[in-house]
């Protein structure tokens, strides 16, 4: 299997970045600090009733530090972050025991925190509130359109949109929701209910419309969204939670459904994150290797003065890709041994069952068939093949999501996230790479980076390309090369079927004139001619080669008529727009090629 990426590509962030296994930089940065970065947190985001009945709040606090140190004990390499508005209430509950259970607090304030600070009448409120601050990351989300700092000022509706955003933003950036919340539906802005009812289903509260007229329904079936909905009672007059919820219950949600009160997490979505910690555990034991092969970034996350967790989506690549092809080399290599193994296997068996004197020959087969499989049980239990593919899935997204950002996409935009476009309706399995790509959008703060002419021209020049740069000299280098090594390929496999057809013909011309030996011998050579073409024809098809090309050329016209467009506008938003359009063709392109190879894993017994 070789690596079918896309080229490397400089200024993925503010520097270079190599792109797949054909790059050739020289390169050196710090191990510890670069394995830190390029390790994937574990986001758990929360929405809350900001008036929680009092007598309820320890039990709260129990559940909540149950859950953390669950986290903690089962996936011990992901570091933990909390994304919380730090409302008053369960928002700020959330925070504190998030903090004293030793994870990153990052908080995406609804406008600047002076203003927000006025929310909090309560002395006491703002005392936490502020204290929070101070040791949190701070995302203080820009004012919607036509929206005003007098506006947002005041009670009413430009300031209940502010709250939803932050809402929203926390629902869209989270791997895990947790949901504090009597159990009621509501209309009210930029609640609870309507934030849970947001992230399970993606339909936006009602005074929001979509950028789109119409977006694909992104979170049917099985996705990785994940709600744990601890059951409250608010300091109200109709406080009590909903009829058939009591306080203190714990209930899973997800698109499918909800779970019995208290019981364990599906494992379905325990699953998703324990591919996040399998992806942490090989970042942190190739980070020597990776350093050394990463050329060093200066990412666009702000300073801030704590242990900071998250990495940034062009860290998370860098480390994406070293693994990609890390685990790309261990497939390949694997899948030549075997399938050198089956060919030695097929000529050992044609030897003991044509040759006299060669009964020994069947030991050799049965080793061989032993090795063949001990090697493929190797590679499965090992997942060298399911972690290719998922990390290279993960690279090609961040590597979307990157020259998107660039381009000034910002990230408190619904639909604008390559996450949304990779993989949609692929097994839940999957979810960990959409997840990963979520939390690499925190490190990017709310603002894209100021964009304008020179730095979308220079995200083309990189991106697109032309004949011999970018993926468009990619795509048409690779389809020269692929096509040109399936023609010998295909001229091998004539070779040996016109061979192996001569020699039958001439056992059957001179079948009387040749002596047993002899006939022994060519039948020897046969089938070593025959074995070798469908040996050959197996690893081929393993490969997809066929299917590849045809993938090289659509992309090859898909880059050269976005080239062909950019070249011929000269309107930003048409351009970037294009640049949209094709990241999302490159991701989906990218899905078919990983699904195709998920669907001939590799098996000595099957071939």
């Amino acid at each position: 299997m070789n690596n079918e990426a896309p080229p490397a590509f400089e200024q993925l962030g503010n520097g270079t970045l190599p792109g797949n296994a054909e790059s050739e930089h020289s390169l050196s940065s710090g191990s510890g600090a670069h394995a830190k970065a390029g390790m994937a947190p574990l986001v758990i985001g929360v929405t809350s009733h900001r008036n929680l009945a009092a007598d309820e709040v320890e039990p709260i606090c129990r559940r909540v530090r149950g859950l953390f140190e669950e986290f903690n004990r089962e996936f011990p390499h992901s570091p933990l972050v909390v994304l919380s508005p730090l409302a008053q209430g369960g928002d700020q509950l959330v925070a504190q025991v998030g903090l004293e259970c030793g994870a990153e607090l990052v908080a995406p304030l609804p406008f600047s925190r002076d203003l927000y600070a006025q929310d909090f009448a309560d002395p006491a409120a703002r005392e936490r509130f502020e204290g929070l601050c101070a040791r949190a990351r701070l995302i203080e989300l820009p004012l919607l359109p036509a929206h005003t700092f007098d506006q947002v000022r005041h009670d009413g509706l430009e300031r209940n949109r502010q709250y939803a955003t932050a809402g929203m933003f926390v629902a869209r950036h989270c791997h895990l929701l947790l949901a504090i919340w009597d159990g009621k539906p509501s209309d009210r802005l930029g609640g609870t209910a309507q934030i849970v009812h947001y992230y399970l289903t993606g339909d936006l509260p009602g005074e929001f419309d979509r950028r789109h007229a119409h977006r694909p329904q992104l979170y049917s079936g099985g996705d990785e969204r994940l709600l744990c909905h601890i059951v409250c009672s608010r300091d109200a007059d109709d406080g009590a939670p909903h009829s058939h919820l009591q306080p203190g219950q714990v209930i899973w949600h997800s698109q499918t459904g909800a779970s019995e009160p208290d019981v364990p997490m599906p494992e379905d979505f325990r699953t998703v994150f324990a591919h996040t910690d399998e992806f942490n555990v090989d970042v942190r034991k190739y980070a020597e290797r990776i350093a050394a092969w990463s050329t060093g970034i200066e990412d666009d996350a702000p300073a801030t003065g704590h242990d900071d967790s998250l990495a940034t989506p062009a860290a998370l690549f860098r480390a994406a890709d070293w693994l990609a092809i890390h685990f790309q080399k261990r497939v390949q290599l694997a899948m030549r041994v075997i399938y050198l193994v089956a060919f030695v296997m097929g000529m050992a068996f044609t030897m003991y069952d044509n040759l006299p004197d060669q009964d020994h020959m069947l030991y050799v087969f049965l080793f061989l068939f032993a090795s063949g499989v001990v090697i493929s049980g190797i590679a499965r239990r090992r997942a060298w093949h399911r972690k290719y593919l998922d990390y290279r899935a993960l690279a090609e997204g961040l590597r979307v999501q990157c020259y998107w950002r660039r381009v000034g996409i910002s990230l408190t935009t619904d639909p604008e996230f390559a996450h949304d476009s990779l993989m949609q309706k692929q097994d839940i399995e999957l979810g960990w790479v959409r997840n990963v790509m979520r939390g690499a959008g925190l490190a990017g703060g709310a603002h894209a980076p100021a964009h304008d002419a020179a730095a979308l021209e220079k995200v083309i020049g990189e991106w697109v390309g032309d004949d011999t740069s970018g993926e468009l000299g990619y795509y048409r280098r690779r389809t020269e090369q692929r096509e040109r090594a399936h023609r010998i390929n295909e001229m091998i496999g004539a070779i040996c079927l016109m061979a192996g057809i001569f020699i039958s013909v001439a056992l059957t011309v001179l079948m009387h004139w040749l002596t047993t030996d002899l006939k022994n011998d060519l039948i020897v050579v046969m089938a070593v001619f025959s074995i070798f073409a469908a040996v050959r024809e197996a690893y081929s098809f393993r490969k997809a080669d066929r299917e590849l090309i045809r993938q090289y050329r659509f992309m090859e016209r898909v880059f050269a008529n976005a080239r062909q467009r950019l070249d011929a506008s000269q309107d930003l938003e048409e351009q970037r727009e294009i640049l949209r359009m094709l990241g999302e063709t490159s991701l989906s392109e990218h899905v078919e090629w990983a699904v195709m190879h998920r669907q001939r894993p590799l098996e000595a017994g099957k071939m």
